[in-house]
């Protein structure tokens, strides 16, 4: 539809609204409904047209008009409300005088309305509420999008979520299982003794991961803060302090770009737990991922044209087992930073950044050349183990190999999904990791980490033995709903302004 149609039938919305205000009484609040359309049709499925006649099952309905068929002296509506659809059916002289007028005059598709009325059945045998009343509620201004195809338009739907809710509802169903998907979380660890708690989304030192954070400032204290990147150094006080089992479902910030997988703002899964090792949080992180495909009834999926069993036993590898499958390069080369060069290639400029030439270590190389070469290809659940220690400041060292750490990222369909490892306690070996994080900002890496003193201060009271884990919530929407964009399971993602401006 043009823009000039758009606007005439906007401005044709409104003169209806005008004669309506002229009556008094515009936008009521007075209207209160009996029943949801979805109520109503499970409570008399089975009741027959004959016996509803009987009956005189008193409803009153309320909903958005998203048909209509005016036939004379007789009209057929269709609205709905949020949890099903519902026809209404109105004549003449079943209305006070004066009201099936409105339906013409005064209403349009889209439009909220009340309707009070017995349930009865027409010829065809479909449930209606045959209206006595049918009131306008709230008008809407603006034509909806063409009926047969829906909201189609990407940017229109993440723009107008509202909109996309209302047409279409694949996405409306995205939501309530992202919605279950948080319920069946607290659900796991609540079972298991966790405490849900929340830390500070505002802090002082940006910490916790490697990310660029968003700054703001207080005024009355006249000080830095950063929009948090991760909880973790909270949480781990938290268990420092006593809660020995700990869980938050936290949204995080971090100043990156868009794209299918990366949103600004996003929500994640962190908990904690003293006396586990890595081992132990892998196993309840493949419980946590069974029971949350068993609960959304989500235990095969389909990603990209591949079924992945989400039911079945995860697999694990170490971080240079998989570079050597994926790439061919020999197991006495993982370690070697020429023959990791030489393997990544075009990819190697791109370190740039991290680390200058010269100065980037065989653990980084690896790094790198796994998540170029490897990551994309682990489509089926995938524990990789072994992270080299320059690129996991927070993690435990492995006991028989210093340049690993004692940590596992989850890949499901090529896309991470869940981090997790034994937490370093050493407040020395901390303080240490968190100054070649330092140097590695002062060398221009910007999504290195600071320094934390009073975590390290809180380490020097004793973390117990801890394994803790980090999973993207929306990565796991993705997953268990099909869709290939973070956009499609955030309400209201982030989007340049129409025009490529600022905005007001």
């Amino acid at each position: 539809m043009s823009a000039h149609a758009d606007n005439d039938l906007s401005d044709h919305r409104r003169a209806k609204l005008a004669a309506w205000r002229a009556r008094g009484g515009v936008y009521p609040n007075d209207f209160r409904r009996s029943h949801l359309a979805a109520e109503l049709h499970e409570r008399l499925a089975e009741r027959s047209k004959e016996a509803l006649a009987k009956d005189e099952v008193q409803v009153s309905v309320a909903g958005r008009i998203m048909l209509r068929r005016m036939m004379g002296k007789a009209c057929f509506l269709t609205i709905e409300d949020v949890s099903a659809r519902i026809q209404i059916y109105a004549r003449v002289d079943g209305l006070e005088q004066g009201a099936y007028d409105d339906i013409e005059g005064l209403m349009d598709l889209g439009d909220i309305v009340g309707v009070c009325g017995v349930m009865m059945r027409t010829m065809r045998g479909e449930l209606t509420v045959q209206a006595s009343s049918i009131e306008l509620l709230s008008k809407c201004l603006h034509p909806l999008p063409e009926k047969f195809h829906g909201l189609v338009d990407q940017e229109t739907r993440y723009r107008a979520r509202y909109l996309d809710l209302m047409m279409n509802e694949a996405s409306r169903d995205v939501f309530k299982l992202r919605a279950k998907v948080v319920s069946g979380i607290r659900t796991f660890f609540e079972a298991r003794d966790f405490l849900e708690v929340e830390t500070p989304m505002m802090q002082p030192v940006a910490s916790g991961a490697a990310a660029r954070p968003f700054t703001t400032h207080h005024n009355a204290l006249d000080m830095p803060l950063y929009l948090r990147v991760a909880p973790e150094l909270y949480l781990k006080r938290l268990v420092v302090g006593g809660f020995e089992r700990v869980f938050e479902i936290n949204r995080n910030f971090r100043n990156e770009g868009l794209s299918t997988r990366h949103n600004p703002e996003f929500t994640m899964l962190e908990f904690y737990q003293a006396y586990a090792s890595v081992d132990e949080v892998m196993a309840l992180t493949t419980a946590l991922i069974h029971q949350i495909a068993a609960h959304t009834g989500r235990r095969r999926v389909t990603l990209d044209g591949a079924q992945i069993d989400l039911s079945a036993d995860f697999d694990a590898m170490s971080m240079e087992e998989a570079v050597c499958k994926h790439t061919g390069l020999s197991r006495d080369d993982a370690w070697n930073t020429d023959a990791l060069l030489r393997t990544l290639g075009s990819e190697a400029p791109a370190l740039e950044e991290a680390a200058p030439a010269g100065k980037r270590s065989a653990g980084e190389l690896l790094f790198a050349l796994f998540e170029a070469r490897v990551e994309p290809n682990l489509l089926t659940p995938t524990y990789i183990t072994g992270y080299p220690s320059e690129v996991s400041p927070l993690s435990r060292a492995n006991d028989d190999r210093p340049e690993i750490v004692d940590r596992f990222e989850l890949f499901i369909g090529g896309r991470e999904i869940a981090n997790g490892f034994s937490e370093l306690n050493d407040p020395d070996e901390q303080l240490e990791r968190f100054r070649a994080q330092e140097a590695r900002r002062a060398a221009g890496d910007a999504e290195a980490m600071r320094i934390d003193h009073d975590y390290v201060r809180a380490l020097e009271y004793g973390l117990p033995p801890t394994g803790g884990q980090g999973l993207g919530i929306d990565r796991l929407v993705m997953l268990l709903s099909g869709v290939s964009t973070i956009r499609d399971v955030l309400l209201f993602p982030l989007l340049k302004p129409e025009g490529g401006g600022h905005g007001e």
